[in-house]
């Protein structure tokens, strides 16, 4: 089975990427929306695997991170929903705003998507409502965190960096990210050097 591809990115579009290996096999990946919004101008690349695997076909699918694959295995899972629905749906809805979108039990929202109708979008709701709050949700939460904390230290050492001493900048940035939790790096740094 495999977990991961990583290599050069030959070839880019909203629905598939190729990926070439160190030992120059190519990958054909089919791909979600914001993925390829998140690949567009990069050269090395990383992507989760899942592989689907019929009678007639071996597709393999790329995600940037666990929540997205996690979240597109559990789609599979409904039934009536197949790989490239679950596609569809990421790719219409991200990944971060999916997990919410059915624990709130947002009918209208999932149906929007084209080819989900009433019936799917509820079973989806039903069969996937108490696992997305245990696994997805907290998986989320801490790439959420993860996120926060590189954009904190990053903003911890340019502060440094332009003289300021760490203790200083740690009081700074604490506030700042307790006020406004998702702070860009240039706007953190900004409000830090306005409170200095």
């Amino acid at each position: 089975m495999i977990e991961y591809i990583r290599g050069t990115l030959t070839a880019l579009s909203p629905t598939d990427a190729t990926i070439e290996t160190a030992g120059g096999v190519a990958y054909l990946l089919n791909i979600t929306l914001p993925t390829y919004s998140a690949l567009e101008g990069a050269d090395k690349v990383k992507l989760l695997v899942h592989e689907n695997i019929r009678e007639d076909a071996w597709t393999l699918f790329g995600f940037l991170d666990e929540a997205e694959r996690s979240l597109f295995r559990s789609l599979i899972g409904v039934s009536g929903v197949g790989a490239g629905s679950a596609r569809t749906i990421l790719s219409a809805i991200p990944a971060s705003e999916l997990a919410s979108v059915i624990t709130s039990g947002d009918v209208r929202k999932l149906k929007n998507v084209k080819g989900i109708g009433t019936k799917t979008a509820e079973r989806i709701i039903v069969d996937l409502r108490d696992k997305i709050n245990s696994t997805e949700t907290t998986l989320l939460k801490q790439q959420s965190a993860e996120k926060e904390s590189e954009i904190f230290e990053e903003a911890l050492t340019a502060l440094t960096i332009l003289g300021y001493t760490r203790q200083q900048s740690q009081k700074a940035l604490l506030k700042i990210f307790d006020a406004e939790p998702d702070v860009k790096l240039e706007t953190a740094i900004r409000k830090a050097l306005a409170m200095m």
